[in-house]
């Protein structure tokens, strides 16, 4: 059981039958005081005592906040209310403590108020790196260091230790009798479930014990034992890990989660686990946590699936075989300055998720609904104080409904903060125009591949990856012209290494005329510049007041630059080459073209850029609101911005596809909406191509091309601010130092659990997301262009049925598809001690429900009872 035991509530001395040796009423503390000297006071009472010769080695400290009795005659002193009591390690505090300094001994307990009620009790502290202990009361020898202790309930690894009497030695041994062992830390548990020690003998490492018996509400259950033996390792322990239970309608009855627990020592541990299935399928996985205080935690967890499909015996029989590995590794900031490492891993094939259902994990809805996977793992040092940068990464991005994969190890990236090359640390006063020069120097190396996650590990897959090296090289200038402008110019130099490029033809073949590319292995350097400068500025307008607004403000910020760029698809750079097709025409293309950053442009650019910001708001008086003179400034509109290229020498389509995008809030901020879109200035004809003819010809200023449109709500803004708060609080813990291994194992169960982020302090919330994109598309069969909407609608919420009882749901609609997204409800009930779940997806592929009835205590989360089934899909 580990260092652990069950038991049941503490019984008031009242209930139990135990007489106390020394019982006092707090309206009743007289005493015979005929050989004694009394002192009396309203405040606090100290005497520090220290004996000679009395055997005593250290003074015995003494604190009555409300008054103190002492009989001289026979060295006894009597303490009421808020006393306090401290011999070397030992600390005792009570409502009164009666001290025998002849005999070293002390009584504690606590007294009963006017109304008859038990308070006051003494709380123990032993010195020796054990809680403090609560109990009903106590002898103590303090020189012998041993005594009896009634009605003790002390905590223990999550559980609640109680018993009716308690006598301890000084060899740290308890002797205990009518103990009883709970999760639970009520003065009887309402939910009761422990297990009765008639008696027993509790020492560092082990707890032998006599008759014992189960108990679940208060009912004795017949399961008992005449004599038993328990280890009380005073660290984690491997053990068994138990299973659960349940039935899948595709893989059939199941065992799920049966596996072994291995504690190696208190930095990392693992778990080692496996489901099986009455209709052949299996899983199987190992999960390790690992932590150095002040340094860094983590921990990796890889997974392996034989799921079977169809009938066996049939042609449709087979299986699909599945994986997945994360890793998630967080390094201390203070524990090595200067440098960082951190891990972010979620590998695997695109169907692990589908065909497992969940992966085993509490996680749900977010992996059923998962589409992309991702990793990063990145390392960074700081060098130079602090000037240059150097950073390197494995970054992997997995599309599981194309199967398409794109990885990329390393990545590698060294940075030069930007510096001033003509000024001097020696100048005095202003920069001069040329001191202003500003040059910057990054560098970027990449090893990439880009491919179908089934055909990476096949033979040759490794020969596909793509590698270069980039080096930028910014310079600008930044100047006040004319007091409302700001000038800008800049020159940017970009130079790339590629150790591979290709060559493209068209071979003649008995199917027909077949386009071939070649690889071709060697070093190549290919290099562009560009050149632009600007002007740019700020304009303000004001607008009167309008009813209740003071005053509206709308800022707008216009920029203009004048860029060029040459054409390297010139000859005379050998970036470009060409082939004739089987038509004889003429096919250009970049001998980079496939190069991880790309070739020089093609084609040359001499061109103005444009840009309008806007930013509108309101200023509105408030009464709540006391700041800037009593007046609220209201966001109406931020971020419009439109913004496009007009290219001089181009042969057509000089003007480029305006963009624009903006962002604004309603509702005192609480709903965010955030639009984008394009505006194409010229027409098409009638096979959906772009011709050089403006849109304004045909009667349209421009053409909408792509929109759109999100926003989300809630209703409850404070519902939204909790769960934040306690997302937020969790990775801080998470991340934090100090942390026991006991600690630690609760939190990531915590962070898995949907039941931790279940708030009852928030009596409902009710929250919506809404999404919605347009794009203009050639619809060949009815010669025409038209619209491809996708939108939808998402709702979450709950309530509160009693201050225990709380209802969630999820769900959304999807209009494309005209059918209702995901849906779940799940009902969740505060049992104190324990958590009570039941979980439902009404319809769809995976629709199921679950019952789970788990208990709080961190050690014992192998302790529950488990009820699944489903109707279809793979999950259960």
């Amino acid at each position: 059981m580990g260092n652990s035991s069950f038991a049941q509530s503490n019984i008031p001395l009242k209930q139990n039958g135990l007489q106390r040796k020394d019982p006092i009423s707090a309206t009743n503390k007289s005493q015979d005081t005929s050989k004694t000297k009394t002192t009396d006071s309203t405040k606090s009472v100290t005497d520090t005592t220290k004996k000679k010769g009395s055997g005593l080695q250290a003074e015995v400290s003494i604190i009555a906040v409300d008054s103190q009795k002492s009989e001289v005659a026979r060295n006894i002193s009597h303490l009421y209310r808020g006393a306090k009591v401290k011999y070397q390690d030992f600390e005792l505090s009570a409502d009164y403590i009666r001290l025998d300094r002849n005999k070293k001994k002390i009584f504690a307990s606590g007294i009963y108020d006017k109304t008859g009620k038990y308070v006051g009790r003494p709380i123990v502290i032993m010195g020796n790196g054990e809680s403090p202990k609560t109990v009903d009361s106590l002898y103590y020898d303090y020189e012998k260091q041993e005594g009896n202790t009634y009605g003790i309930m002390t905590e223990v690894d999550g559980g609640y230790i109680q018993a009716n009497i308690v006598r301890k030695n000084i060899y740290d041994e308890m002797s205990i009798y009518k103990g009883l062992y709970s999760t639970c830390n009520l003065p009887y548990p309402h939910t009761h479930f422990g297990i009765h020690i008639t008696k027993g003998i509790v020492t560092k490492n082990q707890i032998i014990s006599g008759p014992a018996y189960l108990v679940v509400m208060g009912v004795p259950m017949p399961v008992a034992f005449p004599f038993a033996f328990f280890p009380k390792p005073d660290k984690r322990a491997s053990g068994f890990l138990f299973p659960s239970f349940g039935e899948d309608y595709t893989r059939g009855f199941s065992m799920r989660d049966i596996g072994w627990y291995l504690a190696f020592n208190d930095y990392w541990d693992s778990e080692i686990r496996g489901s099986l299935y009455s209709k052949g399928s299996w899983e199987a996985s190992i999960n390790t946590r690992y932590t150095v205080n002040y340094k860094f935690n983590g921990g990796f967890n890889i997974r392996y699936a034989n799921t079977k499909t169809g009938i066996e015996g049939t042609s449709n029989y087979g299986s699909n075989k599945d994986f997945n590995v994360t890793w998630n590794h967080t390094q201390r900031q203070e524990a090595n300055p200067g440098t960082s490492f951190s891990a972010s891993v979620n590998f695997g094939t695109s169907s692990f998720f589908q065909n497992t259902g969940t992966g085993s994990t509490q996680n749900t809805y977010e992996n059923l609904a998962r589409n992309r996977m991702g990793s990063s793992i990145s390392y960074g040092k700081v060098f130079a104080d602090g000037k240059v940068n150097l950073t390197a990464s494995l970054t992997h991005n997995q599309d599981m409904a194309t199967r398409s994969l794109q990885m990329s190890l390393p990545n590698v990236s060294l940075n030069v903060s930007s510096f001033n090359p003509f000024d001097s640390k020696d100048r005095v006063g202003e920069q001069k125009w040329y001191q202003r020069i500003n040059v910057g120097y990054s560098f970027q190396a990449q090893n990439s591949v880009s491919t179908i996650d089934t055909l990476l590990f096949k033979p040759g897959g490794f020969k596909k990856f793509q590698n270069g090296f980039q080096h930028n090289i910014p310079i600008s200038l930044s100047l006040n012209a004319f007091k409302y402008f700001q000038f800008n110019t800049s020159v940017n130099y970009t130079e790339r290494w590629y150790l591979q490029s290709t060559r493209q033809t068209i071979d003649n073949t008995a199917a027909g005329y077949k386009q071939r590319i070649d690889t071709v292995q060697g070093f190549n350097r290919a290099y562009d510049y560009s050149v632009s400068t600007g002007l740019s500025t700020k304009i303000y307008g004001m607008y009167p007041k309008i009813g209740k607004i003071e005053a509206i403000r709308h800022v707008v910020t216009p920029s203009i630059n004048l860029n060029y760029r040459p054409d390297f698809s010139d000859p005379k750079y050998g970036f470009y080459q060409h082939y004739n097709d089987q038509y004889g025409n003429r096919n250009v293309y970049s001998i980079f073209s496939q190069g991880v950053y790309g070739s020089p442009s093609a084609g040359k650019s001499a061109g103005i850029g444009f840009s309008i910001d806007n930013n509108i708001e309101a200023k509105v008086k408030s009464k709540s609101d006391t700041t800037d003179g009593g007046f609220k400034k209201i966001p109406i509109l931020q971020g419009l911005t439109f913004s496009g290229n007009y290219n001089f020498v181009a042969d057509s389509l000089k003007l480029s596809p305006i963009t624009f995008s903006g962002r604004t809030a309603f509702f005192d901020q609480k709903m965010n909406v955030n639009f984008n879109g394009t505006f194409d200035p010229y027409s098409v004809n009638e096979n959906g191509v772009r011709v050089n003819r403006y849109a304004i010809k045909d009667g349209s200023l421009a053409r909408l091309t792509n929109f759109g449109l999100s926003f989300d709500y809630s209703l409850n803004p404070k519902a939204a601010k909790s769960r934040n708060n306690n997302i937020d609080s969790l990775r801080k813990e998470m991340s934090g130092a100090g942390m026991t291994p006991e600690q630690a194992q609760a939190l990531a169960r915590i962070s898995s659990d949907p039941n931790a982020f279940v708030d009852f302090n928030i009596p409902w919330n009710l929250a919506a997301s809404f999404s919605f994109n347009m794009s203009k598309f050639f619809n060949s069969s009815t010669r025409r262009m038209d619209n491809q909407i996708t939108s939808t609608l998402n709702l979450h919420g709950d309530f509160s049925v009693t201050p225990k009882w709380k209802v969630t749901f999820q769900s959304g609609y999807d209009f494309k598809q005209k059918e209702v997204v995901m849906t779940s409800f799940n009902i969740y009930r505060d049992l104190h001690c324990w958590d009570m779940s039941f979980g439902w997806m009404p319809f769809g592929r995976y629709r199921s429900y679950n019952v789970t009835i788990r208990a709080k205590a961190s050690i014992l989360q192998d302790l529950k009872l488990t009820k699944r089934a489903s109707s279809g899909g793979s999950y259960f």
